[in-house]
């Protein structure tokens, strides 16, 4: 089996970008738990997935592109749809809360 060797100036950013991000993703999740009113806790977890995934995406750019010895970039494919669904999803959400609420 061989050892995948990830030089140190690639391994640290990634290592301290997949902390960050997976801070970022429990401190959404706990918002969910916390917050009391449907608007309020929307906000919370979209802004932990679309700032966690962000990090964890950078990270994986960055190993990728350390391991290939050039840019890699597939990675922006994700980022990108996750950027626009999780917000645009949270907004349609919060807008059919409204329209209920009016109902």
């Amino acid at each position: 089996m061989n050892a995948i060797n990830v030089p140190l100036w690639a391994a640290l950013p990634a290592a301290a970008l997949l902390v960050i991000g997976g801070l970022l993703t429990l401190v959404g999740s706990l918002g969910l738990l916390r917050l009391h009113d449907f608007h309020a806790r929307i906000h919370a977890p979209t802004m932990g997935s679309t700032l966690g995934a962000g990090c964890i995406l950078l990270a994986s750019i960055l190993v990728s592109s350390a391991l290939a010895q050039r840019p890699v970039v597939h990675e922006v494919l994700i980022a990108v749809f996750v950027v626009l669904t999780s917000p645009v999803t949270a907004m349609l959400l919060m807008r059919a809360s409204i329209y209920r609420r009016r109902g």
